[in-house]
């Protein structure tokens, strides 16, 4: 099974881009699913019908997301009654959504799970003592895969040697710049720190450099509006056994 991960889609130019490509690329790569953070493709910030509907339209299965899932009240019910979007598990258990679903592909079960980091973040329920007891309610699923929202490289990286060979994937989330150290570890996992992002190249995190730059040296407040120019999309694609759920190759994707 060939699974596409796609890093945070960043408001309208990153959903237009990604509409322009997906569609085409999915067919050249023989992708039989499609995961992309949709955390932030709102304009302006977060999460709303329109824009999951967009991504969905554009050729997206199923939609993670992150910190500012809740920024959008209009998007509230849509995470509730939508089992292809969840929010983070380890968010409040009363919140909207759900932190884990399924695809049933016909040959095989994939489960999905969303977590939030703590480190740097906003406080939230231990990721590592959540997803132990998410991962018994998957345990019909050949393939489970993770998507670790987090902003530590160092929470990251221990997530995934704590899952390797538990879960089928790892990929983190949130930093919008995609890492270098794709991988598959010991006991069979397929791994990244980072996605990246799918949004303007020339941007710090998709936002105008120049507004970025006033905001850390001033430290007043911004409003950030979404850059210019050249777009890309950031992701991996995972392939997997179909069989024993294991990792057999990991392909960094960049494309412009």
């Amino acid at each position: 099974m060939n699974i596409l991960v796609i890093g945070d889609v960043v408001s309208a130019k990153g959903c237009e881009f990604l509409r322009s490509i997906l569609p085409a690329y999915k067919k050249h790569k023989n992708i039989d699913l499609c995961i992309a953070n949709g955390e932030n493709s709102a304009v302006g910030n977060g999460i709303t019908p329109f824009s999951a509907q967009y991504l969905f339209d554009s050729g997206v299965d199923f939609i993670t997301t992150g910190n500012h899932v809740y920024r959008r009240r209009e998007f509230y019910e849509m995470l509730d009654e939508r089992d292809d979007i969840i929010r983070p598990a380890n968010f409040h258990k009363g919140n909207p959504g759900s932190g884990y679903s399924t695809v049933d592909m016909g040959f095989a079960k994939v489960g999905i799970i969303n977590l939030a980091g703590n480190v740097y973040m906003d406080n939230c329920d231990n990721p590592f003592t959540v997803v132990e007891e998410i991962l018994p309610k998957l345990s019909d699923c050949r393939i489970t895969l993770v998507d670790f929202h987090a902003e530590a490289t160092a929470e990251k990286r221990a997530m995934g040697f704590f899952l390797d060979g538990r879960v089928s994937a790892v990929f983190g989330t949130h930093t919008h710049v995609m890492t270098g150290d794709a991988q598959i570890l010991p006991n069979g996992t397929a791994y990244i720190t980072d996605l990246g992002m799918t949004g303007p190249k020339q941007s710090v995190l998709g936002v105008k450099p120049e507004i970025s730059i006033e905001w850390l040296r001033t430290g007043m407040p911004a409003r950030f509006d979404t850059a210019e120019g050249e777009c890309f999309m950031n992701g991996c694609i995972f392939e997997f056994d179909n069989k024993t759920g294991k990792a057999i190759s990991v392909e960094p994707v960049i494309i412009e």
